[in-house]
């Protein structure tokens, strides 16, 4: 009973959260996933020799295929980020990032990275819950396709969106000995089948985002590092594709975990 009464005050504590920001957390969940596009649209133009040149060697394209490829993270991340911000195109605007994280994979050769492939797709859960958020329930992007109900695409989008999150969480567990990564890696991973599955979705987000603000904040510190070193642009890189998955996270707090999930289905038996 002791434990029951715990997880009841935990989940009395999440609602109230959520009443409080009801208006406000929207927004900051959008701003935090876009939060990475911007910064890398932003780095295009203040690295757009170093970028251009990095693509032109790596792929033996030319200097005008490197720079076309350079231009189109320019203006697809920025343009992307201004849309969904000013909530003008949002689908559209998801599908174009999608269409970025998928090059940069290629260019990048992310493909062949385990761990900056999981992260990427990740980043893609967040623009599906994203995409399920901007989905008018009136009208449909799935016109003709028959379907189980008629918010049932949104429903699917963000049940892919909260699977792909949670592969972020599984590029940070620690496989050490000691107590405190094993303990870690227990209640990471309790959280993350929560999230996955639907249950008790929005506390176990909520506390998801708690953890993972911590571990951003402590680990991935890049203002600590002098801007010439090479260490500096990785943690930056890391913070805010971190923080872009916060914003997914906010956004499943925000919206709930959709009709295909444990919570949903509770409120039929």
């Amino acid at each position: 009973m002791g434990q029951e009464d715990l997880m009841s005050t935990a989940e009395d504590v999440a609602d109230q959260f959520l009443r409080v920001t009801k208006q406000y957390l929207p927004h900051l969940a959008r701003l935090c996933l876009i939060s990475t596009f911007l910064e890398d649209g932003i780095r295009m133009w203040f690295q757009w020799n170093e970028q251009r040149d990095y693509i032109e060697v790596t792929w033996n394209c030319g200097y005008f295929l490197a720079t076309c490829f350079v231009l189109l993270n320019l203006i697809g991340q920025l343009g992307g980020c201004v849309l969904i911000l000013s909530r003008n195109f949002v689908q559209y605007a998801c599908f174009g990032l999608f269409g970025i994280i998928a090059l940069q994979t290629v260019a990048y050769s992310i493909l062949w990275d385990l761990k900056f492939l999981m992260r990427n797709l990740a980043l893609g859960g967040g623009l599906l819950l994203l995409l399920a958020e901007s989905r008018s329930e009136g009208k449909s992007m799935f016109a003709g396709v028959p379907t189980m109900g008629e918010s049932s695409p949104k429903q699917y989008m963000q049940l892919g969106g909260r699977v792909l999150l949670v592969l972020m969480f599984m590029t940070l567990l620690h496989f050490d000995t000691n107590f405190f990564s094993i303990l870690q890696n227990m209640v990471g991973t309790a959280l993350i089948i929560l999230v996955a599955i639907g249950f008790k979705t929005k506390l176990a987000a909520l506390t998801l985002v708690m953890w993972l603000l911590a571990i951003n904040v402590y680990f991935n510190a890049f203002w600590t590092i002098p801007a010439y070193k090479p260490m500096h642009d990785f943690l930056k890189y890391d913070f805010f594709q971190t923080t872009s998955v916060i914003g997914g996270l906010l956004l499943v707090v925000a919206l709930g975990p959709g009709g295909v999930s444990m919570d949903e289905k509770k409120k039929e038996w």
